[in-house]
């Protein structure tokens, strides 16, 4: 993700998380930070998905993710997941954790398929909506696709 990309993120950002949407400020933060790496996903010039890592190995986080309800299913999140996972494959990353909305299946699906596992709940995280804690960790001498 480059800043120029800044306000198409923002505008699906706002789209797809109207009660607790990241700020612009919070977004750039992000991107100037060192232990961060953001990717967009693009389709006809348009971006359409976007994913964060925070890496400080041996621990990751997906920071954020989300990808525009018109692409759903065309394996836009599979293809932002696996890329943040290969980063920090890449850098180190053992174990890699998220929060996922407790109302979400469809994100929960995906990252189960990915060898995620919950291991918690934050009660009220989003807005009075749990949210499910979540890990995966590599199998050593692997990081990458092959864990799934």
């Amino acid at each position: 993700m480059a800043t120029a990309d800044v306000p198409a993120v923002m505008d699906l950002e706002r789209a797809l998380f109207p009660d607790d949407a990241w700020s612009e400020a919070m977004l750039r933060d992000e991107l100037a930070q060192p232990t961060r790496s953001y990717v967009v996903a693009e389709s006809g010039g348009a971006v359409v998905g976007y994913a964060g890592l925070r890496s400080v190995p041996p621990e990751g986080d997906v920071q954020t993710m989300a990808v525009a309800e018109p692409v759903w299913g065309r394996g836009i999140g599979r293809t932002l997941l696996t890329e943040l996972l290969e980063r920090a494959a890449a850098g180190g990353v053992t174990d890699v954790f998220l929060e996922v909305r407790d109302d979400n299946p469809r994100a929960r699906k995906l990252y189960e398929a990915f060898g995620f596992e919950a291991i918690g709940v934050r009660r009220g995280y989003y807005k009075g909506v749990d949210a499910v804690v979540m890990r995966r960790t590599a199998r050593p001498g692997t990081g990458g696709e092959g864990d799934r």
